[in-house]
This record gives C-alpha cells, sequence and structure tokens, in this order.
C-alpha cells in the first residue's frame, strides 16, 4: 500500500489487482530512494560510475512522485493537502455524469446507431435455437426464473376478481359476436359435405329410446280417448298398439333407409334453418335472444368460476414445473416454434424488422429518460462511492503509469547526465 495514499476504510472493496499493482508502484518508488541514497554514499567515497547510479535513481524518483501525484490527484488530495486542482473525480462528479449520458446517448442510443446495430443482429433465428435446444445452464436458469415469476403472479393476484375479469372480458366478446350467422353457415357446410347424417341418425335413435320407454303413454292416451264401446269390447288396447307398432315401423325405416321422405323433409329442414339463420332477422333474433339468457343464466357463471378455477390450478402447476411443461405438449410446441423461426426466412425477417424498429422506437421515445436516468444516478452516488467504484475500475492501469513514470524518469535522468558528463 503506497504511503501517499489513503488508506482504504472497512467499507471500500479494493480488488485484488489494484492492490497488487499499489505495493508493485510503491515499492518500486521506496527501492528507487534507497538506490539514491547507496548510489550518493558511494559515489561520494569511491566515484566512478555511481554517479550514473544517482541519476538514474534521483530522476526516477522526481517521476515516481510526479506520477504519484498526478493519479492521486484525479481522486483525493495528495497528503490530505487541499491543493487546487487536486480531487478532480469528487469536485466535478455532477459534470462527469451529464458528460457520460451525452456520451451514451450521443454513441448508443440515437435511432441511427440502433438501427444500424440492429441491422446485424438476427433476433429470430438466435430465439429459434434457444427454443429448438434450449440450454442447461442460463437458459435453464431463465426458464426458472420465468416459471417462478409467472408463479408468483398468479398466486399475488385475487382469484375471484381475476376470474371476473377474465369472465367479463369472455361475456363481453361473446355478447357482441353473431352466433347465429355463423352457426348458418357451419350447418350449410355440413350438409353439404353430408356431415349431417350421424346428427340425423342420432335424432332417429334418441326418437326410437323415447318410444320404447313412454308406451305406456300412447296407450294411456289412446284409452282416455276411445269411446266406451271400443274400451269395453278391448279394441282400444289393438289400436294403441297398431300405432306403436307403425310409429316403431317408421323410425325403423328412417334409420336404415337414407332417402325416405320424412328423412329428406328433416335435411329440408335443416337447410332451410341454416339459410334462415343466414338470412332472415327473425331468426337471428331468437338465437340472439337465447344467448343473451343464457349469458345472464347464474348457473353459466358458477360453471364458469368452476373452469376458471381449474384453469388457474393447472397454470400454476405448470409455473412450478416448467420441465414438466417443457417436456409435454407446450414444449413440443415451443420447439416446434423454434424450428420454424430458423426454416422460415419470410418469418425471420417480420420479426427481426419488428424488434428492428421496436429498438429504434425505444431508443427514439425513451433515449432521454435512459440517459437522465445515468446522470441523475451519478448525482445520487456520494463522493465516496463514484470516486471508489472509477478508482476500482481503472485504477490498476493507472498504476502502471505509476510505474511507467518511475523507470521513464530514470532513463531520462541518465540521458541527462551522460550528456552533461561528456560536455
Amino acid at each position: 500500500m503506497s504511503l501517499f495514499q489513503r488508506v482504504p476504510r472497512p467499507g471500500d472493496a479494493v480488488p485484488q489487482p489494484l492492490r497488487r499493482m499499489r505495493l508493485i508502484a510503491t515499492g518500486l518508488l521506496v527501492a528507487m530512494a534507497c538506490l539514491f541514497l547507496a548510489a550518493r554514499w558511494m559515489e561520494a567515497r569511491h566515484g566512478g560510475g555511481w554517479g550514473y547510479v544517482q541519476a538514474f535513481a534521483e530522476a526516477a524518483m522526481v517521476g515516481g512522485l510526479a506520477d504519484w501525484f498526478a493519479v492521486t490527484a484525479l481522486f483525493r488530495h495528495p497528503l490530505g493537502l487541499p491543493i487546487p486542482h487536486t480531487a478532480i473525480v469528487p469536485r466535478n462528479k455532477d459534470r462527469i455524469g451529464d458528460t457520460l449520458a451525452v456520451f451514451l446517448k450521443d454513441n448508443f442510443l440515437t435511432p441511427g446507431v440502433v438501427a444500424r446495430r440492429m441491422q446485424h443482429i438476427d433476433v429470430a433465428r438466435a430465439a429459434g435455437r434457444w427454443l429448438s435446444d434450449p440450454p442447461g445452464g442460463s437458459g435453464g436458469r431463465l426458464r426458472y426464473g420465468a416459471s417462478r415469476l409467472a408463479a408468483d403472479l398468479l398466486e399475488s393476484l385475487d382469484p375471484e376478481r381475476l376470474g371476473g375479469m377474465v369472465k367479463g372480458a369472455l361475456s363481453s366478446q361473446l355478447r357482441a359476436l353473431r352466433i347465429a350467422p355463423l352457426l348458418g353457415q357451419a350447418m350449410e357446410a355440413a350438409i353439404a359435405d353430408g356431415r349431417h347424417a350421424p346428427l340425423l341418425d342420432g335424432i332417429i335413435r334418441w326418437a326410437s329410446r323415447i318410444l320404447e320407454s313412454n308406451q305406456h303413454l300412447i296407450r294411456a292416451m289412446v284409452h282416455d280417448r276411445a269411446g266406451s264401446i271400443l274400451r269395453w269390447t278391448g279394441l282400444d288396447e289393438t289400436l294403441a298398439n297398431k300405432i306403436i307398432d307403425g310409429l316403431e315401423r317408421l323410425v325403423e325405416e328412417m334409420a336404415e333407409d337414407p332417402t325416405h321422405p320424412l328423412r329428406l323433409k328433416a335435411e329440408e329442414g335443416l337447410a332451410r334453418l341454416a339459410t334462415d339463420l343466414q338470412n332472415d332477422a327473425e331468426a337471428q333474433a331468437k338465437v340472439e335472444a337465447f344467448k343473451a339468457e343464457l349469458l345472464d343464466n347464474p348457473a353459466l357463471g358458477d360453471w364458469w368460476q368452476g373452469v376458471w378455477e381449474t384453469a388457474r390450478a393447472g397454470m400454476l402447476r405448470m409455473a412450478r414445473d416448467p420441465d414438466a411443461m417443457m417436456a409435454g405438449r407446450l414444449g413440443d410446441a415451443m420447439r416446434q416454434l423454434g424450428g420454424t423461426l430458423q426454416s422460415d426466412p419470410a418469418l425471420a425477417r417480420t420479426i427481426n424488422r419488428f424488434v428492428r424498429r421496436a429498438a429504434v422506437g425505444a431508443a427514439a421515445d425513451y433515449g432521454d429518460a435512459i440517459v437522465r436516468l445515468v446522470s441523475d444516478t451519478v448525482r445520487g452516488w456520494d463522493t465516496r462511492t463514484i470516486t471508489g467504484r472509477l478508482e476500482n475500475a481503472v485504477g490498476r492501469d493507472l498504476q502502471y503509469i505509476r510505474v511507467n513514470g518511475t523507470l521513464v524518469g530514470g532513463l531520462v535522468g541518465l540521458v541527462i547526465h551522460a550528456v552533461d558528463v561528456g560536455l
């Protein structure tokens, strides 16, 4: 540690390389002082070449002391004396912060500079490579950090309020959506492709089961409406059996014959309904009224709340276990997206253009705020903080200046002594 420099207080964190270079520079200065004293003593008694050694050591001391003064004056008053134009960094802390902020803005945060730099950065392909094969080191930390952030965010939000917000947004979208034309188009496309046949088959099977389970109702209705003579002769039971048999045969024929007249009538009715849903205002109004009634039903709200809680619990489980999430379908989708970003030049160009414009826009809109943050941060530092940080950053190189000054000063002194002796 230099005898001429301030001893660091306990709060200072002096890097080991800087401490070592201080010792070397100070040790060299002390060595030159010792060499000067020894050469002076030897030159007085023996003469000869000791004068050259004395001149070298004397000039080296002068150079070393001068450079020590210059280096120390950057950060503090040498020997604690308030010499003018010393402690340059502490006295000009605010101006340094402003200059640094202007330098950052003019050389890094102008839209033109950002645009030129972003032209050489392929964000899309880099993201694609990361998604396709995320590294286990920094990528793993990023994944786990993002998952913890997502889990903490979901847990911090009010479940009821968040669910209500999502439910409200979904309800608003459904109320604004005209469902009738969409249903009509879907039905029309299904009929054109023959996809309505399973629906009709299902309706016919349903009708058959209903008929089978309600035969007693048909028999009771025929019995109640038949005359007394029919009931006395038992013909009401025969008539009921005939009606049930006829209905069963009709349903069976409709199920077996795709060209049955009643089945064709049903298809014709479905086609007419599809047309009305797309074009008839009255039919559309009925569908909208049914939709509004369904959305206003409290039972739907209770059902949605259960769905939301289930979805929220699932998202929390996924967020807490990012490895399982990336190993499932979501992971497959992310890897597929990564492959697409690497293999689709058009998509990559679109994403890179978007990122470039976003970066340029951020530089244009927030460049002043960023540099003002730098300036205000430096202004907010106390003198000891900024002095310590700057000295720790460049102090090692400044100690080399002291070493060079000592050696160069000694060589210059040696040359001057040689010239003086020669003359």
